[in-house]
């Protein structure tokens, strides 16, 4: 298997598979509450087997090529991710979206890996419109796609229902071209 290093620190970006059942399950019961506060991500995953499911429901969305879901490993314990959703290959467009444990925000890790990821997305499967979807009252999440240098497209007001609270929902995006020239401009700047 692969590990991609994101800097200095002994974070790695590495896939995340069925076969981490157990860990997964650990590190969302160290989170659960925080990664909860806007985003149902890893709610059904209470136990090994329906942690084993969940991954299961990735790997396949990876084998039929509309998702991809990543783990984040700080000093070698999983403490977040990064994901691909609603991948479409003919249109191109997706959607990408993290979440973190406490003890790992505010490292600059999702930042790290999502770069990454979305140069899979537009270089790899040739996606040409890549999205940011969160909660208005999500600072953090907001804030990285403001670092990778996405457009706020509009918010979608009242649109999710989450812990009996109507939440607005910002849409925010980068197309193919704007982030190949963000892209060359910091590798220009690099050098």
């Amino acid at each position: 298997m692969y590990a991609r290093s994101l800097g200095d620190d002994g974070a790695e970006l590495r896939p995340l598979e069925t076969w981490h059942d157990e860990e997964f399950l650990a590190h969302l019961d160290r989170g659960r509450e925080f990664i909860g506060r806007f985003i149902p991500f890893g709610a059904r995953a209470t136990d090994v087997a329906s942690a084993r499911t969940e991954l299961r429901r990735w790997a396949d969305m990876r084998t039929e090529g509309t998702g991809a879901l990543h783990g984040l490993w700080l000093d070698g314990k999983l403490v977040g991710g990064v994901l691909c959703m609603k991948l479409d290959a003919d249109q191109g467009t997706c959607e990408v979206g993290c979440w973190l444990e406490p003890a790992a925000s505010g490292h600059g890790l999702v930042t790290r890996a999502m770069r990454i990821l979305i140069d899979w997305a537009v270089g790899e499967r040739g996606i040409h419109r890549v999205e940011w979807v969160a909660a208005a009252g999500n600072v953090p999440s907001l804030n990285v796609a403001r670092r990778l240098g996405m457009s706020r497209d509009g918010v979608l007001r009242q649109k999710r229902l989450h812990h009996g609270v109507r939440h607005d929902l910002e849409v925010w995006s980068v197309l193919a071209p704007e982030w190949r020239a963000a892209r060359a401009d910091t590798a220009h700047k690099d050098h």
